[in-house]
């Protein structure tokens, strides 16, 4: 169980890294679309240097007149 949790937390670590360098906690224009492609990112870890690329696209509904 200890060795499951360590590699959790590396891999998690690796994809907080892939999503930094791709400069994706940058900028103050942040949107569902944003915060899904981070949590995606991150939770791809190191398959990110593999090339995977994970983006989510995401509209909100607007407000009705």
């Amino acid at each position: 169980m200890r060795i499951g949790s360590v590699l959790l937390v590396v891999w998690l670590i690796i994809g907080a890294l892939a999503a930094g360098q791709r400069h994706y906690y940058s900028g103050s224009n942040t949107n569902c679309a944003k915060v899904g492609t981070i949590a995606l990112t991150i939770v791809a870890g190191p398959l990110n240097y593999l090339g995977v690329n994970p983006k989510i696209s995401c509209k909100t509904p607007q407000p009705s007149k």
